[in-house]
């Protein structure tokens, strides 16, 4: 009887150490990484066709910001580019009557060259008719370099106008919003119609199907932790209601940091945690902020 009394109370035992051993090492809660699609350019916001809770694809246009404005510049610079084209002179035109002038003088040079070596005529018609190719020779110069200068100068703001044209399309395409990433539209501060302006806060995109659990351990716990470590996570629904993930250890604080007042570690006298995150394949139960443990 006593020998069965002695079993039965080491049963007990057992059993409430068991009872009194955690089922988890740290507890946190679940968070997912948000993206925040603002705006890129000021107007009316013209359409705006996102709802929370919806799922959007990356690169999936969600609104448009009026383009008016926009239009108007790139009609203007067109116009401008060409105005600098129509006054880009012919060079060839230009300077066809003093290269006609020249020709005449390099005849005229080459005559009195054969007379005065047949002593038909004085020498200082000849130096005359030198010096008469030499002027217009450095006038046709002259020209050509003006005009040259001219059209480089014509050309220049061609280019210029050009990369206004080509910033103005970038902005256009601005206009036209689209979700930078996959996920799930969590919060819409825009509604359309509104006049937003370039920064501007318009919805909140999470990827609800990674999340993350972001618990903090004590710096003796640290020795079990390694990245790429599976772990097992928990998903507390209350009254006791939980259910288990497979969970990856993906990125482990390099500083310490005090206690959170929300968050209860394994040693709860500890003042110093460091902050572990933990990645977790989502099937829709895990909401973001819900508390969670996780078993190293």
């Amino acid at each position: 009887m006593k020998q069965t009394i002695v079993i039965a109370g080491a049963a007990l035992i057992l059993a409430a150490c068991a009872k009194s051993e955690k089922e988890y090492d740290a507890t946190g809660t679940f968070e997912a990484t948000e993206t925040t699609v603002s705006a890129e350019q000021s107007g009316m916001l013209l359409a705006f066709n996102v709802s929370e809770g919806d799922v959007i694809e990356q690169g999936t246009e969600v609104g448009l910001v009026d383009t008016t404005q926009i239009w108007l510049k790139i009609r203007q610079a067109g116009a401008a580019k060409e105005v600098y084209q129509s006054q880009k002179p012919d060079m060839e035109k230009q300077i066809a009557a003093t290269r006609q002038q020249l020709l005449k003088a390099r005849t005229e040079q080459q005559r009195y060259k054969e007379l005065v070596a047949d002593g038909a005529a004085p020498s200082k018609m000849l130096d005359d008719a030198t010096n008469q190719v030499e002027v217009l020779q450095r006038q046709l110069d002259a020209q050509k370099s003006a005009l040259a200068t001219s059209t480089n100068a014509l050309n220049k703001q061609m280019a210029a106008t050009d990369v206004q044209v080509s910033q103005l399309i970038d902005q256009l395409k601005k206009c036209h919003i689209k979700a930078p990433v996959s996920g799930t539209v969590l919060e819409k501060y825009a509604e359309c119609g509104e006049f937003v302006t370039a920064g501007r806060p318009l919805c909140k995109l999470a990827d609800v199907g990674k999340m993350y659990l972001r618990a903090y351990v004590t710096s003796a716990q640290l020795q079990q932790i390694r990245l790429g470590q599976k772990v097992k996570v928990f998903a507390d629904y209350g009254d006791k209601q939980r259910k288990e993930y497979e969970g990856t250890v993906s990125w482990i604080s390099n500083r310490s940091e005090f206690t959170p007042k929300t968050i209860l570690t394994d040693d709860e006298r500890a003042d110093l945690v460091y902050a572990v995150k933990v990645s977790v394949a989502s099937d829709g139960y895990i909401k973001i902020g819900m508390y969670g443990e996780v078993k190293f």
